[in-house]
């Protein structure tokens, strides 16, 4: 069995090796691969990514133009060969360290999907107005869908491959966290949540997704409940 880590990359220079490196020294019982999706970085970060493949073995897509971190994500998924499949941010809001408590379930035969809920771990920190849009759009999945996901937007989300293959998904940007458990939950499956440790970075740091991002978000989950 293995893990494939999809790692979606834009203008990440300050962190992009780090990032390798802690998920390379991350401890699983399985095998891992590394898939780094770069979306026409313009800051140096393809510089370092084309070094680091002289010396480590990653999968690296480098795209032509910048279409969105949903788009990568969704090469990711057609590039890995892993019988597991979890998504990883390039910036260290999130520990790798996480991935043995998260594919554990899955693993022992519990679930076919675990999210690592960044809200039930009691060390995490949030920023305000990232916190406040994150949750109203959870509280509209869990009022149209009548679950207990308390985490919907986290990066942290790993899959059995077989169940990633049932599905078509379509968006480009951050929006496809949405479509992702939209669908899980119209189809009555069970997401199981771990706890997983946040630190978030400031937008000096380089975070990408502004409080705005809250009302496309919001937007999509209107727009998948209703697709059918």
């Amino acid at each position: 069995m293995k893990l494939s880590v999809i790692i979606p990359v834009y203008n990440e220079v300050s962190t992009i090796s780090e990032l390798i490196k802690r998920v390379n020294l991350s401890e699983i019982s399985i095998d891992k691969e590394i898939i780094i999706v770069d979306g026409n970085s313009t800051d140096g970060t393809i510089a370092v990514l084309k070094e680091l493949e002289k010396t480590i073995n990653l999968k690296i897509i480098y795209e032509e133009n910048t279409k969105g971190k949903g788009l990568a994500v969704r090469k990711g998924f057609d590039a890995a060969t892993g019988e597991l499949i979890i998504i990883q941010d390039a910036d260290l809001e999130l520990n790798p360290n996480e991935y043995a408590n998260l594919i554990k379930p899955i693993i022992d035969g519990k679930t076919s999907v675990v999210f690592g809920s960044r809200f039930m771990h009691p060390e995490s920190e949030f920023m305000f107005k990232t916190y406040f849009a994150n949750k109203i759009t959870v509280l509209c999945m869990q009022l149209l869908f009548r679950n207990s996901v308390n985490d919907a937007l986290t990066c942290y989300k790993v899959f059995d491959k077989r169940l990633l293959n049932r599905f078509n998904f379509r968006s480009d940007g951050f929006d496809l966290d949405v479509e992702i458990t939209v669908k899980l939950l119209k189809e009555k499956i069970k997401i199981y949540e771990s706890p997983v440790k946040y630190l978030p970075r400031s937008y000096k740091e380089g975070k990408k997704i502004h409080w705005k991002h809250g009302f496309k978000m919001l937007f999509a989950v209107f727009k998948y409940w209703l697709i059918q």
